[in-house]
């Protein structure tokens, strides 16, 4: 089965079984207003899966936060990083979905790449980027703006594990002669999170760009947008780790590493589209009545594709 394994199109194997978890999918019945598809992009490293040269498998992957469901992973070249992986990724996801027209793509300040904002755009695609130090220019034009004069759109306070932390949300759209310093940018964000915690109050401020006009993305719906950003690490990448120990798996043959983070992908998509919220539990009931994994998985649905 390994030998097998290690053969197979990670890439196509990867869109296969995308396309069988959204056929599986039940589709939400009533949709918010402005409910929009919001895509996460996160890479994660497969520690365990070592190479010959020491470098370690890298995968690049999207996944569709309203559903849990990893829509495209690819492999980064091992003497490459994140970037030149992007526009790959975008052909998987728009191959999975048939058309990213609307779609909204979240991910770190890595990917606040000007060649990145014209293929989302030319799709028919929004952005929402974080910007740092990588993008100088824009940081810079971002900071200095007047936001003491932008009145609060948002606020949020969380209490949980010891800790208080309060969101605040400021958004403004730049009439400038020469814009935003970056592509298709229609707002600049602020979000402020300040949190305590034992008596101790830090405060950390966050600088990002959006192609959405404010008609289409209010201070709230920003909010919610760059939370959702970390689903991906926390559902996905978090989940391999602790509950199927990835990267204690040491196996690295031919496209082996990469079919396995597929698959458990799978598994976990497919536990998160029947509601379960412990994938751990979820496994552990899996692994007692494996008839109905079988009965799922060769069972026809009306609405399989």
């Amino acid at each position: 089965m390994w030998r097998l394994l290690t053969r197979l199109d990670a890439a196509l194997i990867s869109t296969v079984l995308a396309g069988w978890l959204r056929s599986r999918a039940q589709p939400q019945a009533v949709r918010p207003r402005r409910y929009r598809t919001v895509i996460a992009v996160d890479g994660k490293t497969l520690r365990g899966a070592r190479l010959g040269d020491g470098r370690q498998v890298h995968l690049l992957s999207a996944l569709d936060t309203s559903t849990g469901i990893v829509l495209a992973q690819v492999t980064v070249d091992t003497k490459s990083n994140e970037i030149p992986a992007f526009t790959p990724l975008l052909d998987a996801v728009e191959r999975v979905l048939g058309s990213l027209d609307g779609v909204l793509f979240v991910a770190d300040a890595l990917h606040t790449q000007t060649s990145h904002a014209e293929q989302i755009t030319a799709r028919g695609a929004h952005l929402f980027l974080q910007a740092k130090g990588n993008q100088p220019t824009l940081f810079t034009q971002l900071k200095t703006l007047p936001w003491a004069q932008v009145p609060v759109g948002d606020r949020t306070r969380d209490r949980g594990h010891g800790r208080t932390e309060t969101r605040t949300v400021k958004a403004v759209t730049l009439h400038t002669p020469g814009g935003i310093a970056f592509p298709h940018a229609q707002q600049a964000v602020r979000i402020t999170r300040t949190r305590t915690t034992g008596g101790k109050t830090s405060r950390e401020t966050a600088y990002l760009i959006t192609s959405l006009p404010a008609a289409d993305a209010q201070p709230t719906d920003l909010q919610h947008w760059a939370r959702v950003e970390w689903l991906i690490e926390n559902q996905v990448h978090n989940v391999r780790d602790v509950t199927f120990r990835e990267d204690q798996h040491q196996a690295r043959t031919g496209t082996g590493p990469a079919v396995m983070a597929t698959l458990r992908n799978t598994a976990i998509g497919w536990h998160r589209i029947n509601g379960e919220t412990s994938i751990a539990r979820a496994n552990r009931r899996a692994d007692r009545r494996s008839d109905d994994l079988i009965q799922a998985v060769t069972s026809s649905y009306p609405n399989m594709q």
